[in-house]
């Protein structure tokens, strides 16, 4: 049996708990905190990446980037549709 944890199940657990959380201002929290984690991981694999590679995945990372800054501000009932259809990307995924 395998026991690792996928990251598929990670993400999905994570905005599931979006989806679950009951308190408006503690959704938008989470959504806000998945945010934050995003920017990060997207800095962090930038800035892993020689010259090169910069170059080749400049638009793909400046992608990444519009869809995050679109994210913000959103309302609890938003981060929940969002949550959501994730979830449902997620599963599609796995078939």
């Amino acid at each position: 049996m395998n026991n690792s944890v996928k990251t598929d199940d990670v993400i999905f657990n994570f905005f599931k708990q979006i989806c679950d959380e009951k308190d408006n201002q503690k959704c938008i929290e989470l959504g806000n905190n998945w945010i934050k984690a995003m920017e990060t991981n997207l800095t962090n694999i930038e800035s892993s990446l020689d010259d090169k590679d910069k170059i080749k995945h400049k638009e793909d990372i400046q992608n990444n980037r519009n869809h995050l800054n679109s994210l913000k501000g959103k309302n609890s009932s938003e981060w929940r549709e969002y949550a959501t259809k994730c979830m449902v990307e997620i599963m599609d995924n796995k078939r």
